[in-house]
This record gives structure tokens, sequence and C-alpha cells, in this order.
């Protein structure tokens, strides 16, 4: 991939770069990766009556127990260090807060990351992008950054290289690779 590059031109402001076909694949591979992961937690959702007669949608209450969606769908609140959540008066505000809010999160992530998808030719080419365009890019690569990281349990602790031999060596590089693609895009995006 080439790095992003910004052109003033009739229609406006253009944010372009170019892939190869492998690139193409392995972005569109991992944003569908995610949007079926949002997706399904979207669909498990449960019905809730006074939402089918307000019009409200709900989302789940309790925080995914999968470790990549927990790292996309966070809690709104951190539990008190001292004692915990249950220690907290509002012990239940993470499950109301994620009710009413997470749908329009999932929403906005599954919108972010169909911009990707719409945007990248399957084959591999030029990549032109309106500056929305660009903004839904930075927030969907985000989440492929975040599911990725997750699944290779990175941290502060990680280093730049791993092992050949680790399983995860490979996987690390199109992290790595992500995080530069994420970079370049907010170095054009910024006057």
């Amino acid at each position: 991939m080439r790095t992003w590059s910004r052109k003033n031109s009739l229609g406006g402001v253009k944010i372009r770069s170019e892939m190869d076909a492998r690139e193409a694949s392995v972005l569109r591979s991992l944003v569908s990766s995610v949007l079926s992961l949002l997706q399904d937690r979207a669909a498990s959702a449960p019905q809730d009556d006074l939402a089918e007669l307000t019009g409200l949608r709900t989302g789940n209450s309790t925080a995914p127990t999968d470790a990549t969606l927990a790292r996309l769908l966070p809690d709104f609140l951190k539990p008190d260090a001292a004692g915990g959540e249950e220690a907290t008066p509002g012990a239940n505000v993470n499950g109301a807060l994620r009710s009413l809010h997470e749908p329009e999160i999932i929403d906005a992530k599954l919108a972010a990351g169909s911009v990707i998808l719409q945007t990248v030719p399957a084959e591999g080419g030029k990549v032109v992008l309106t500056p929305e365009q660009a903004d839904a890019w930075l927030a969907g690569l985000n989440d492929v950054r975040l599911a990725l990281g997750s699944t290779l349990q990175i941290d502060a602790d990680t280093p730049d290289e791993l092992d050949p031999d680790d399983p995860r060596a490979p996987h690390l590089d199109v992290y790595h690779w992500l995080t530069w693609m994420q970079d370049s895009l907010v170095q054009v995006l910024v006057p």
C-alpha cells in the first residue's frame, strides 16, 4: 500500500492511496470478520415489548463474554477500584447504558466497516475517498486493530517483533500494517 495523499479537485478534497490485490483481500477479510461479530452481537439482543411499543431499540444489558467483542464494546464505567462494581451505588449503570446505547454504537461500527468494504477495490487498485469516507476508514481500521490486538493479546509489553516460531508473528505484521495505514491516513487528514 502506498501512503495516503490529499488532493484538491473540482469535486472537493480527495484522499488517495493504492493497494495490491493481497492487501485488499486481507483488509476485506478482516473487516468482514469484525462486521460479522458485531452483527451476531446485535442479533443476540433480547426483544423488548416496551421497545416494540415505543420504537426505541434496546441492546444487550450484559457485557460480551467474547474478549474481542468486549474490546470493541467496553463498559461505559470502570468498576470501583477499591471494591469492584458491586460496591458502587450504580451497580447496574453499565447494563442500563449498554442496553440504551449499544445498538447505536454497533450501527456506527457497521457503517464504518461497510464504507471500507465499498471503497477498497476487491482486486486491489486505487482507493479514492472523500473526507467523510476517510473518517469512516479511521473508525473501521481502529475497530479491526482492536479486534486483532485482542485476538493476539497485544499489550504494552508486546515487543515490536516476535520470535518467528511464535504463531502470532505473521499476524503481528498485519497489526503493524494496519497501524501504519491508520497513522498515514491521520497524517493526511490533519492539515
